[in-house]
């Protein structure tokens, strides 16, 4: 007589808790009762009619996606592989439940046809040098396409760019020429500058005649430093030109004295 009760019980107990789930603090559960949605259940432990009710969870977290290598014609006719990776997150669960049918895979194709189309409306050199206009378009255009959805593009990053081989050596040249150019240009300048100063120095020179055997002197000092050894150099006659007027003047002055002291005698 107590076996049927007892069935009964546990029926309803193995119902009650058949109907028991949890979701993580990350999760949400978009809820369908028999087939229309009810609602969406947040984190923790939730109960829904077995049987009647069915229950999808659906990730609240930042998801990182790659996008596969992409076969890319610029705009300037010059065949590139790029690749790329997608940084989003669902914002609104229901929406990505009842609007498609796989928001991941919508997402990840969705973002492989942006990249092919952005890039072959760029030619070769705005894709190497505005990688990050590029990245800003990219992220503009997808999350505009995903935003029924309810999925959010925070940005997309161009990974990298494969060139041809032959155009890999074309810019090498090119880049080799230019820092050759450069190179010549700055040797150049330095030569100019170098001419200005030492026009300025032989002006100077000019107008100073001592300056220039004080330079003569300071070199044969520098010369004598860095080398051990004896130099023996000439003296140029200028130097010498002052001891001149100075021993003449001596000699004029003694036969002067000398004269005075004859005629007082």
């Amino acid at each position: 007589m107590l076996l049927p009760p007892i069935i009964g019980v546990g029926v309803l107990l193995a119902l009650l808790f058949s109907g028991l789930r949890v979701l993580q603090e990350y999760e949400r559960g978009v809820i369908f009762r028999l087939g229309r949605f009810s609602g969406v259940k947040e984190a923790g432990i939730k109960w829904i009619i077995p049987f009647v009710d069915r229950l999808v969870r659906i990730s609240l977290r930042e998801i990182v996606m790659d996008v596969p290598v992409q076969e890319v014609i610029t705009r300037d006719n010059v065949s590139v592989k790029v690749n790329a990776v997608l940084y989003f997150r669902v914002l609104h669960p229901e929406k990505a439940v009842i609007q498609v049918e796989n928001y991941l895979y919508g997402t990840s194709q969705l973002a492989q046809t942006t990249l092919r189309s952005v890039c072959g409306q760029a030619e070769l050199d705005e894709l190497l040098a505005e990688r990050e206009s590029i990245n800003r378009q990219l992220q503009e255009i997808i999350d505009l396409q995903t935003e029924p959805w309810g999925v959010k593009v925070r940005a997309v990053e161009v990974k990298q760019i494969d060139l041809p081989a032959d155009m890999q050596r074309a810019m090498a040249k090119q880049a080799e020429a230019e820092r050759e150019k450069r190179s010549k240009i700055i040797h150049a300048e330095g030569e100019a500058q170098a001419a200005e100063r030492l026009a300025e120095a032989s002006a100077v020179l000019d107008r100073q005649p001592s300056a220039l055997q004080l330079r003569y002197l300071q070199t044969l000092s520098e010369i004598a430093t860095e080398n051990s050894s004896s130099i023996v150099f000439p003296i140029p006659i200028d130097i010498l030109k002052p001891f001149y007027g100075e021993m003449a003047g001596q000699v004029a002055e003694r036969i002067e004295q000398g004269g005075e002291g004859g005629h007082r005698g």
